[in-house]
């Protein structure tokens, strides 16, 4: 079963500083048939504008991933971290039993980024926050494993929950495959260009929620990134 969700019918919400869509129920939007993909709670498209973001606010029992893709935004949190993470990489923070954090555009140019929320499959632990840098060449043409719950067998950013991350950049007229378990939940987005996932067109930053799936070959009709997450 593949369903895409046109990105022009995603909830909008513009509050001059940020601007964004909501793949799911998040905030003051609430639709009792997207409420979640799986173990994918939240899937949020930010675009924030320079000198801009989010205030100190707390979290709990959630594994919040940030892919940006232009710009970049600059963490600080109630465990002592702070970071820059900028286009095409990936910071990850493992809310646990608490923590509270700024998310803030200090650049003079706007960020883009996908907030993902995943529920975690631990609770009770103490809260982790972690950023790494992803060179957008290292995943041309492939798939690249980001953040996971097995980061050891992947070398990825570790997060506590049965899931992954991923990205891939595929040049147009090029496809790039996923050998998918059909009992998961892949949840899809395309920047950049257009695509053509299993024979069905996209266009950018549409939402594809994906499951019964062995196989996902994915083509580009134009140049495009790739970020999907893999989940129970």
């Amino acid at each position: 079963m593949i369903e895409i969700r046109p990105f022009a019918e995603l909830a909008h919400r513009n509050h001059g500083w940020l601007d964004t869509r909501f793949h799911f129920s998040f905030a003051d939007y609430h639709d009792p048939e997207r409420m979640g993909w799986g173990r994918i709670r939240v899937w949020n498209d930010d675009l924030i504008a320079p000198k801009s973001g989010f205030p100190p606010h707390p979290h709990r029992d959630m594994e919040i991933i940030t892919f940006v893709r232009n710009g970049a935004i600059t963490h600080k949190d109630s465990m002592g971290n702070t970071g820059r993470t900028g286009a095409g990489d990936v910071q990850v923070m493992s809310a646990g039993t608490g923590v509270t954090h700024a998310e803030f555009n200090l650049e003079d140019e706007d960020t883009s980024l996908f907030q993902i929320w995943i529920m975690p499959d631990r609770a009770g632990e103490a809260p982790d926050w972690g950023q790494r840098e992803f060179p957008r060449g290292d995943r041309a043409g492939r798939w690249e494993v980001l953040a996971s719950g097995d980061p050891e067998g992947d070398g990825s950013l570790p997060i506590r929950s049965d899931a992954k991350i991923l990205a891939a950049t595929v040049p147009a007229g090029e496809t790039v495959t996923y050998e998918a378990s059909p009992w998961r939940h892949q949840y899809l987005v395309a920047t950049g260009g257009q695509i053509r996932i299993n024979g069905l067109e996209a266009n950018p930053r549409d939402g594809i929620a994906i499951t019964g799936e062995e196989a996902i070959t994915v083509e580009a009709i134009e140049d495009v990134e790739l970020v999907m997450v893999d989940a129970r």
